[in-house]
């Protein structure tokens, strides 16, 4: 019994007790419960063991009781409880983008609606708009959402795919006589969805390999199992393919099963232009004689190529393969920008989040805690600004280290475009990210005039989470890309990549061609919390897709450079 199950039950009891309009606080205290287990290092079941649960914040009498129950047995009979007064799906629901804990009870209430099918039937049958807080506009929009579900069916987001290939990768390599593991396929691809895992393994007794494979304790089903290839679904849903290779063929497999097709299509050209034969066995001659090479690099080098790194290789670039693209990487980001405290929704005090950046290496941090118009997620008001502030000037006074803590402010773009506070206020930043966080349901024209609006003030350094996406649950909306960046780059305005996994936005397919246009970038981890800043490797991942270089990202600067791009602009 792991933490993440833990939380998801405290989780769940939180939601259906708010479906059944319980009391807040006792819903809150599920809900903090749930939050504090998943971020925890310690496994829950080692305080239980020790009897130390009381000593988490929150902890108390009955959640200690109810939290023991479900280490010691498998089960809770609280939870089976609640989930015995709805039907199975009926959390279902709120996947859907618009529908909350409250709006699900008002639909099953009215309607008996417990599934995503019976949404779908009673929003087709008109029956919706005929319930308390809806309209007939809302029905349309459930079933715009519904339909989005459905095109996402069977992926995954490309953090839950990397926490479980990288577990996986090091099961195998303690538990197997496997010589070389990697992640292959589009998760090596660093797409922001996937519908699998791809493992690619090296061994000379494959049987073994497959055996601890099959074993792994978070395997739920085998679908297939073979000498050299077995196929797994999860116990978290991900199907997985694990292929074993002799080492001598491990680079050329690696190099196939990462793909793309597209791309293979490419180096499979290359070689047949060089009278050579290219497939996931190996490199050969025309008379079958093999070229042997160590690894991917010697591949393409055997190709007369430049090796191209896994992110590009979606049958886009290659055309570019010569020079080499160099794209940015970890070593080269400096400072850590849009980050929340506790001053608005985050969990973690400023003071805490700047000692954690700096230990993972970054020079400056830049706080960009929500603006007044965001009330629901306690934004600042000008008041409140400058106690932040305050505090912040403090925190750098008392450093002897050479960070730095920056003020910024994610601010609201309002519905006209304009920011969310006067000149006077929004001069006192040293960087304002602009995002939409509102008034979704705008046409094309509309969100780009909006956006382009808020590029256009003096003020803002960077538009955030450009199209409001969030993967797999929303789509967002639409908005002229080429208007936006002709209109950021003529004002000296940066686009972030939000690096958090749920958006991955400004999408990579946009980043090169604002690039080549003049358009620069800073990633952001969008964090709430300590562990957020670790978002970092999944936008770089996507700066990297995005064919970018160092020189393309702010944060890739140093903070008196950071600050003067800010004022020179």
């Amino acid at each position: 019994m792991d933490n993440a199950t833990i939380a998801q039950a405290m989780n769940d009891i939180a939601l259906l007790l708010e479906i059944k309009g319980e009391n807040p606080f006792k819903i809150r205290s599920y809900s903090n419960a749930g939050q504090t287990i998943e971020k925890m290092s310690t496994p829950i079941a080692v305080l239980v063991r020790e009897n130390r649960l009381r000593d988490i914040e929150g902890i108390g009498d009955a959640l200690e009781k109810k939290i023991t129950e479900l280490v010691t047995t498998g089960e809770l009979e609280y939870l089976n409880e609640l989930r015995g007064q709805y039907p199975k799906t009926i959390l279902d629901l709120l996947k859907v983008d618009g529908l909350g804990p409250k709006s699900v009870k008002a639909l099953y209430k009215a309607l008996g609606i417990g599934s995503l099918d019976d949404l779908r039937q009673a929003c087709e049958a008109g029956e919706v708009r005929e319930v308390q807080g809806f309209s007939a506009k809302r029905e349309q929009k459930i079933l715009a959402a519904l339909a989005f579900l459905e095109k996402q069916g069977g992926k995954f987001r490309l953090n839950t795919a990397w926490v479980t290939a990288a577990a996986l990768c090091a099961y195998l390599v303690d538990n197997s006589p496997a010589t070389r593991v990697e992640v292959a396929g589009s998760l090596r691809r660093f797409k922001e969805t996937v519908k699998d895992i791809d493992i690619i393994a090296a061994a000379d007794n494959t049987d073994e390999v497959m055996k601890a494979f099959l074993g792994w304790p978070e395997v739920a089903r085998v679908v297939s199992s073979g000498p050299t290839k077995s196929a797994v679904v999860l116990k978290n849903g991900i199907p997985v393919d694990v292929r074993v290779v002799a080492p001598n063929q491990f680079p050329y497999a690696l190099l196939h099963f990462t793909g793309s097709k597209e791309h293979n299509v490419v180096l499979r050209r290359r070689a047949a232009e060089q009278n050579l034969k290219l497939n996931e066995y190996g490199l050969f001659r025309e008379d079958d004689t093999s070229l042997q090479c160590d690894n991917e690099t010697e591949i393409y080098q055997a190709l007369g190529l430049p090796f191209l790194p896994p992110e590009l290789r979606e049958g886009l670039y290659e055309t570019d393969l010569c020079p080499p693209i160099q794209l940015v990487t970890q070593n080269d980001l400096l400072g850590m920008a849009h980050c929340h405290s506790t001053w608005s929704d985050g969990k973690n005090s400023i003071a805490e989040m700047a000692d954690a950046t700096r230990e993972l290496g970054y020079h400056y941090l830049v706080i960009t805690d929500h603006s007044q118009s965001s009330v629901y997620v306690n934004g600042l008001t000008p008041e409140r600004v400058l106690e932040q502030h305050a505090e912040i000037d403090a925190l750098n006074e008392s450093a002897d280290t050479g960070f730095r803590v920056l003020k910024g402010i994610e601010s609201d773009i309002l519905a006209d475009g304009s920011l969310d506070y006067d000149s006077d206020m929004l001069r006192q930043f040293a960087f304002v990210i602009a995002s939409v966080h509102s008034n979704f349901d705008m046409t094309e024209a509309e969100a780009t005039k909006r956006i382009i609006r808020a590029i256009e003030n003096p003020f803002t350094s960077a538009v955030g989470h450009l199209t409001g996406r969030l993967l797999l649950t929303r789509a967002g909306y639409t908005v002229n890309v080429d208007k936006v960046v002709d209109a950021a780059v003529a004002n000296g305005v940066a686009f972030e990549i939000n690096a958090n996994p749920r958006r991955l936005d400004m999408d990579w397919r946009h980043l090169r061609r604002a690039a080549e246009k003049g358009a620069r970038f800073v990633i952001g981890p969008d964090a709430h919390r300590v562990a957020g800043l670790r978002n970092m490797r999944y936008g770089i991942g996507i700066a990297r897709k995005g064919a970018l270089a160092p020189e393309h990202v702010l944060n890739c600067l140093g903070v008196e450079e950071f600050l003067q791009w800010r004022k020179g602009r």
